[in-house]
């Protein structure tokens, strides 16, 4: 089984990583980066790089595809863009379409999500009307065979559904307690319904363009 992960300038790290720190350790399994051009690709924080190793090009029939989000999202949702096109060819072979965080805005533009239900970061979740797709506040949405996780952390909850559907839930639950996926957070502000208003008027202060 091949699984390409999607780099781009302006990544998110753990949209990509978590995914791929599950996926990864599934027997018979080759994870491949890819992007635009071979090399080091930067995430949005700007202090750590992932080497892509393939070009779009490179990769023509992969199992699994994985678009995580970030801040450099946007430049990569041109109609006739390289991202874009690579989407639409490939998507006819795959068993799965996937997408962490605002990423979904990609396979959107790409218009795989017309008609369906999808998820993505709470702070971008309507706007995926503007599409043409249902936004479904959930932490993961199957659809066909399109899975979508919200915020960033959602991309480890996704993949692991995505390997038990694929390897069954012992494998599954094999590769969460080898990475002891176990969450226990401090406080209790990890969505909209739950953090205080003053955290989440803050946090939209800090997404807004």
């Amino acid at each position: 089984m091949q699984v390409a992960i999607v780099v781009y300038p302006g990544f998110t790290a753990l949209d990509v990583l978590g995914p791929y720190e599950v996926l990864g350790r599934l027997p018979d399994t080759e994870v491949v980066f890819v992007a635009e051009r071979p090399g080091l690709v930067v995430n949005d924080l700007g202090s750590l790089s992932v080497d892509a190793v393939a070009t779009y090009a490179d990769v023509s029939e992969p199992d699994i595809v994985l678009v995580g989000g970030g801040a450099g999202q946007q430049d990569q949702m041109a109609d006739d863009g390289p991202l874009i096109e690579w989407l639409r060819a490939v998507d006819r072979t795959t068993t799965w379409t996937t997408s962490v965080c605002t990423g979904a805005f990609v396979l959107a533009a790409a218009g795989l999500l017309t008609g369906r239900r999808a998820t993505t970061h709470w702070a971008g979740l309507d706007m995926l009307t503007g599409f043409g797709v249902t936004p479904v506040k959930d932490r993961v949405v199957i659809d066909g065979h399109y899975a979508t996780a919200a915020g960033v952390s959602a991309g480890i909850d996704m993949a692991l559904i995505l390997a038990g559907r694929i390897m069954g839930d012992e494998a599954a639950q094999t590769v969460q307690l080898i990475i002891e996926y176990a969450p226990e957070p401090p406080y209790q502000a990890g969505s909209v319904d739950t953090a205080p208003p003053s955290v989440v008027e803050r946090a939209g202060r800090m997404l807004s363009p």
